[in-house]
């Protein structure tokens, strides 16, 4: 059913078990992981003047193979992992990925927000889910939602 997975990884805490998942996927599917770390350059656009792009940029990508390596390390050779980096809108940037690489699924994290920190922020994965050409997996990141009863 799946033989291509992507996984957008951006270092953070939690993203682990999203990564754990792809790959768990990945091994019941005998499926290839395509792992994609996303240069944000609109945050680097808002940084201060007299900050020092070369190290910004240097500080950015070591993140970025450290978060890559981290998939490839967890998937051993159990499977396949191609890695990938690119500088952009994260969201542009995935669904660009997931037509380059010919994906069936996208397997990505959400952090859950809701209300103003949503609308301030955004959401990475809605617009994924929005404009993705494949089925997207959205896995929580993070603290588990509280649960409340229908009368709430």
């Amino acid at each position: 059913m799946y033989d291509r997975i992507l996984v957008p990884t951006d270092g953070s805490d939690g993203i682990d078990a999203v990564i754990e998942h792809a790959l768990e996927l990945a091994r019941v599917h005998n499926a290839t992981v395509h792992a994609l770390y996303v240069l944000d350059t609109a945050t680097m656009s808002r940084m201060p003047m007299d900050t020092s792009w070369e190290a910004v940029s240097d500080m950015l990508r070591e993140e970025a193979d450290r978060a890559l390596g981290e998939v490839e390390e967890m998937a051993g050779d159990t499977v396949t992992v191609e890695t990938e980096m690119r500088e952009g809108a994260p969201s542009r940037e995935i669904v660009a990925r997931a037509a380059d690489a010919d994906v069936d699924l996208i397997v990505m994290g959400t952090h859950g927000r809701g209300g103003i920190n949503r609308l301030l922020l955004g959401s990475v994965a809605e617009r994924v889910i929005r404009s993705a050409p494949v089925p997207v997996l959205t896995y929580r990141v993070g603290e588990p939602p509280e649960v409340r009863s229908p009368e709430e």
